[in-house]
């Protein structure tokens, strides 16, 4: 019987190979969710860099936030990370939401990044 990191890999794999196929050759707003914290990055797969990245775990988004692991975070970690990413000539991205569902934290920062200039 498979583990949850094992099914966890199986999707992560299976999502990054369809987005490898739909992109186009643009870069991708990747997605890491914890318990208490949402992480994002710009990554340029051809290049092998991270070309933006932003986190709740930053000093300068702590200030602002209740906690660090809820919609209202992900939605501003979204809008910097779209910030960074523009400021870095990044405008067009592919969205890889990794193993999760498109829906409440990560959905919340899709919607950030797209408020903060990104299209997807």
């Amino acid at each position: 019987m498979a583990s949850k990191l094992d099914l966890e890999a199986r999707r992560r794999r299976r999502l990054r190979f369809q987005l490898r196929q739909k992109s186009g050759g643009r870069v991708r707003l990747s997605v890491f969710r914890s318990g208490r914290h949402i992480y994002a990055q710009v990554i340029d797969d051809k290049a092998g860099r991270t070309l933006a990245a932003a986190s709740s775990l930053e000093k300068a988004m702590r200030e602002g936030l209740k906690t660090g692991a809820d919609r209202d975070a992900a939605a501003a970690v979204g809008k910097l990370v779209a910030e960074r990413a523009i400021a870095a000539g990044v405008t067009e991205v592919v969205f890889d939401r990794g193993p999760y569902l498109y829906h409440g934290r990560v959905k919340a920062l899709a919607d950030g990044a797209r408020e903060g200039g990104l299209s997807f």
